[in-house]
């Protein structure tokens, strides 16, 4: 529990903010999205069908201290933070905080969850989607005053808005996991993902958000999870990988590239920066070793052994799961599902520093402090 305190007050204090000198700073961020992203809004009563719950060790065993995250220690919304010297936005549904939030729920979909129920879907699903985020962040405002019944100056809320970094992480992944053996189509559930992720967006730059990082999908088709569940037969990429998975990640990432192209043109004033997950993930397959890494497909807090050591029926802080590999920092992957935090660090740094965000991170911080 103090390693966990002290981990953070060294991140906090020992990376060099970069968020503008000699200009307005972000004061906080706002962060939304799912299990890759949500840093404590799960409860007993509300996680992902099949996984053990977060805020339960070996979860958090990095520290000694299940937080919540769907990982051995941090994610890369917490190294974002450490970077602009700003403390991580803490989840909506544990804080009384009236400043930056994390809305993200693992498991939460794009989709509306009505949209399911009405067809029959009968996974365990987590009922939050985009839509409950956006109402929550709403809400947040409200008591801000700076919501329908604003309270406070037009010039105040605004403010508030362009002093924030929006952060929309991975989301989309659970819709097509969700209707796996139902009568729902992955092409139509792709169309009203991405639509509502459009207009979620919108709404967001409507409300005033002048500043924002969304993350595309990762490579699906390397997690465990896939590669253990994928028939026998399975066409594989250069890696091993789940090459249709891929694949369609590829087209994914594709409509969603376009979407953000479209918003940047009608609204001019705002920076949309897009975090290419699948790209920063594809070089670190490819090179494994290079960013530290020895397994690149195994799991480390899981069951089973072989190649992938993952067990859909006994995953990790389940019953059968109480302890995970001795060196974390070593793996991509965390259970099977999720990565570790020596993963999350460096796709953090692949973002923020090495070019795998267009336009680049440095670029927005720029616009912010007035340097452009």
């Amino acid at each position: 529990m103090a390693a966990f305190k002290l981990a953070i007050l060294f991140i906090f204090t020992a990376v060099v903010t970069v968020s503008g000198s000699g200009g307005r700073r972000f004061t906080k961020i706002y962060a939304f999205g799912d299990s890759f992203t949500d840093t404590g809004n799960t409860n007993d009563s509300l996680w992902p069908f099949s996984f053990g719950h977060a805020h339960q060790l070996p979860y958090g065993s990095t520290y000694g201290k299940p937080t919540g995250r769907y990982s051995d220690g941090l994610l890369v919304v917490d190294f974002l933070a450490s970077l602009l010297g700003l403390p991580t936005p803490p989840p909506y549904l544990r804080s009384t905080a009236a400043g930056g939030a994390n809305f993200a729920v693992a498991g939460a979909t794009a989709v509306d969850h009505s949209f399911y129920v009405r067809n029959n879907v009968t996974l365990d699903l987590v009922p939050t989607s985009l839509g409950t985020q956006m109402r929550w962040f709403d809400g947040l405002m409200e008591k801000m005053g700076c919501g329908r019944r604003r309270r406070r100056s037009a010039k105040a809320c605004a403010a508030e808005m362009e002093d924030a970094l929006f952060w929309v992480g991975e989301i989309g992944v659970n819709d097509n996991a969700y209707i796996v053996g139902s009568q729902v189509s992955a092409e139509q559930v792709e169309d009203l993902a991405l639509d509502s992720i459009a207009r979620f967006l919108e709404g967001l730059l409507k409300r005033g958000a002048k500043y924002m990082v969304v993350q595309g999908h990762p490579l699906t088709g390397c997690l465990p999870l896939t590669l253990t569940l994928v028939p026998a037969d399975d066409e594989k990429d250069e890696f091993g990988c789940s090459a249709a998975q891929n694949r369609r990640n590829a087209a994914v990432n594709a409509r969603l590239l376009a979407t953000l192209d479209d918003l940047r043109r009608r609204h001019p004033a705002a920076v949309i920066a897009y975090a290419d997950y699948a790209a920063a993930h594809r070089a670190v397959i490819r090179r494994p070793k290079a960013f530290g890494f020895k397994e690149p497909f195994r799991t480390c807090c899981g069951s089973g052994g072989g190649r992938y050591n993952f067990d859909l029926f006994a995953t990790c802080a389940t019953p059968a799961v109480t302890s995970a590999c001795t060196d974390p920092r070593s793996y991509v992957n965390w259970d099977g599902a999720h990565l570790t935090e020596a993963m999350y660090r460096v796709l953090a740094d692949m973002f923020l520093h090495r070019g795998f965000c267009r336009p680049s991170f440095e670029f927005l911080l720029s616009r912010k402090s007035g340097r452009s």
